[in-house]
């Protein structure tokens, strides 16, 4: 059989074959070997092929997590039990913007809120998800366009508004309003700017006034004793506004109803299939909730 021996040249280690018949047992070894090889290369080739196949084909989980993975109501229920709100309602449940994540969304006491259970439903993450690239927080842009309620649109006296807009517009919006409360203020230039780029939309604005502002009981009666957007946008700019002795039926009219509406806070958004969305939401993102189906 060869062997090894060190022959002192140049410190290498070469072959000695010490007979004809070794060359035959040694091409016997090496065939062998050969064929061996060749059979665990095809097996590894039909392995990695079955692995693409599944990892990468078309029908693979990656392009339809939900053919692979599920929760279901029941299950979410138990982790809100798990997170000691028992009480809070299942809005929805979607494939979250990150691969191996779902999206639960919930409301609380008439609050939104949202978090992520892994697939193997044994971890929540509480965000917010940051997109790197744009640094977008897809948290908040998913909480935006989810609405607070829904309510009877119908229920809301259009005719006694104040209307930013052409009130033929067929996109009808109304506005709940406080002269004193800054979000609102900030929503009306973002309704401003809507206006101005869309002819089919208007926004009926509800004078609102809230407790918690001394002056936008009188304010609100002023405005809308002379229907006046133009001191509505005073009233936003802090300039003077005057005090007119008006019947308070109309506004208190307003605060009735937006509290049997479940509206306690201003601005809030109401669209005409009864999507209630609150706070100061820019113009562009305003017109995508208006135009989105539901």
């Amino acid at each position: 059989m060869a062997g090894l021996r060190n022959n002192n040249f140049e410190g290498k280690y070469i072959m000695r074959i010490k007979a004809p018949d070794d060359l035959k047992e040694w091409g016997k070894i090496n065939a062998g070997l050969i064929v061996t090889l060749f059979f665990i290369s095809i097996s590894l080739s039909l392995i990695l092929h079955w692995s693409n196949v599944h990892a990468f084909s078309p029908s693979g989980c990656e392009m339809d997590c939900k053919k692979c993975h599920s929760i279901s109501n029941p299950e979410v229920k138990g982790i809100l039990q798990s997170m000691k709100i028992p009480q809070a309602e299942i809005v929805s449940i979607e494939l979250s913007p990150v691969n191996g994540l779902w999206e639960v969304t919930v409301t609380d006491k008439g609050k939104k809120g949202l978090f992520y259970v892994d697939f193997s439903k044994k971890y929540i993450l509480r965000g917010p998800i940051i997109e790197i690239q744009s640094g977008a927080n897809k948290t908040s842009e998913r909480l935006a366009k989810i609405p607070e309620s829904k309510v009877d649109f119908s229920r809301i006296p259009l005719p006694n508004a104040l209307v930013m807009g052409n009130s033929k517009a067929s996109h009808k919006v109304a506005v709940f309003t406080d002269p004193e409360c800054p979000y609102c203020g900030a929503l009306h230039q973002e309704l401003e700017k809507v206006i101005q780029e869309r002819e089919d939309i208007a926004f009926y604005i509800i004078l609102y006034p809230l407790k918690i502002h001394k002056d936008a009981y009188w304010k609100s009666q002023s405005i809308v004793c002379h229907k006046s957007l133009k001191m509505l946008e005073d009233a936003f700019l802090h300039k003077p506004v005057p005090k007119t002795d008006c019947d308070p039926r109309e506004i208190d009219a307003n605060i009735k109803l937006a509290e049997s509406l479940g509206i306690t806070g201003t601005p809030a958004i109401v669209l005409a299939d009864g999507r209630v969305y609150s706070g100061s939401i820019p113009a562009k993102q305003l017109i995508e909730l208006i135009q989105e189906k539901q």
